[in-house]
């Protein structure tokens, strides 16, 4: 079993708990399940399309920091991201979900729920917390899942994108999907290859918003991955272990986006 299918072994379990423990009815009662959607899509296109992350740790490294959310996302804030992502598994990353409503507090960008989104409960339990959006992970649906969560994040006001990592998952795109994101990291192997980005642009439809995930290290990846066509990068573990790195990517963001491409 790789640690996909592990991780998804372990989700179905915590979603049949916390079902028990706390109702959807619950969760709509919630102040924040009717707070306006911020735009995810449209915050990448108008700025620099970065997608700073939090996370305790992961499978790949390990522990990566101990600083507190409010701490790390209001670093990200001074620095003009486009959005915050906030990894909410436990298991594996040490993730909760009560960190988006912490980051919704501290925070006025757009709130991506990143995590391993089976169920239309962990919708209903983003929304209540404070998410904008929700990340979909193809490998991890197949496509009547993933048009269904989609159909139902959106009806209730969330917008939704949706990772791949290989062509042959192409096929599970559905035209609601608001961000087409490309991972970088081979979820089965833990591999990462910044070509994948690359080599997955043709497959892409030109119409949506794309952005890279994973493996982000270095001012000239933007640059290039940019240049190619796509208009935001989700970047965790570099600037988690590295902040002063955030600067030099929003810069190089910046100046690629809204300098070089000015007609």
């Amino acid at each position: 079993m790789n640690i996909l299918d592990k991780i998804l072994e372990i989700k179905r379990k915590e979603i049949e708990v916390k079902r028990r423990q706390q109702s959807v009815d619950s969760l709509i009662k919630q102040p924040l399940f009717n707070s306006e959607t911020i735009s995810l899509a449209n915050s990448i296109k108008n700025g620099t399309g970065i997608i700073a992350e939090y996370k305790r740790w992961s499978p790949s490294a390990g522990k990566i920091q101990d600083k507190s959310i409010d701490e790390v996302v209001n670093f990200y804030k001074d620095h003009k991201v486009s959005g915050y992502s906030v990894l909410t598994d436990e298991e594996y990353f040490g993730g909760r979900v009560g960190d988006m409503r912490t980051a919704k507090r501290v925070v006025e960008g757009p709130i991506l729920r990143k995590d391993f989104i089976i169920d239309e409960y962990q919708l209903f339990e983003a929304k209540a917390y404070g998410a904008d959006a929700v990340l979909l992970i193809a490998e991890a649906l197949d496509s009547y899942h993933a048009l269904a969560l989609t159909t139902m994040a959106h009806s209730i006001g969330l917008e939704v994108l949706m990772e791949f990592h290989s062509a042959d998952e192409i096929e599970k795109l559905n035209d609601s999907v608001d961000v087409i994101g490309v991972n970088n990291r081979n979820l089965k192997t833990l591999e990462t290859r910044i070509e994948t980005s690359e080599e997955m642009l043709k497959f892409l439809p030109y119409n949506k918003v794309k952005i890279t995930e994973s493996g982000i290290e270095q001012a000239n990846q933007i640059k290039f991955l940019y240049d190619l066509g796509f208009s935001g990068a989700l970047i965790g573990e570099s600037v988690l272990k590295n902040p002063g790195l955030l600067s030099e990517l929003s810069e190089a963001a910046l100046g690629s986006k809204f300098v070089n491409h000015e007609d």
